[in-house]
């Protein structure tokens, strides 16, 4: 038995990762120790997306303030196109 083939014994009898390609097909790599799932996907620490959605926070857009803001504005357009069009 040559040297190679004894140093893969042990990588070739651990889990795979249960997750599936863009191929549809099973992953091939080997599992986290303690995982169901390989570095790539979500096995290794802090990997993933992090909790609730942060980057909506960032810019602010969808803050409630924001929200009002923006339907206040809507409602003035719509007043003012309905004057436009009494005019007319």
């Amino acid at each position: 038995m040559s040297d190679q083939a004894r140093n893969i014994a042990p990588m070739q009898a651990c889990p795979r990762c249960g997750a599936k390609t863009r191929f549809g097909k099973a992953c091939r790599a080997p599992a986290m120790r303690g995982k169901r799932r390989c570095r790539m996907h979500g096995g290794a620490k802090d990997s993933g997306a992090p909790r609730g959605n942060r980057n909506a926070r960032k810019h602010g857009l969808f803050t409630a303030s924001a929200v009002r803001e923006r339907k206040q504005i809507e409602a003035l357009l719509g007043e003012a196109r309905k004057l436009l069009r009494e005019m007319k």
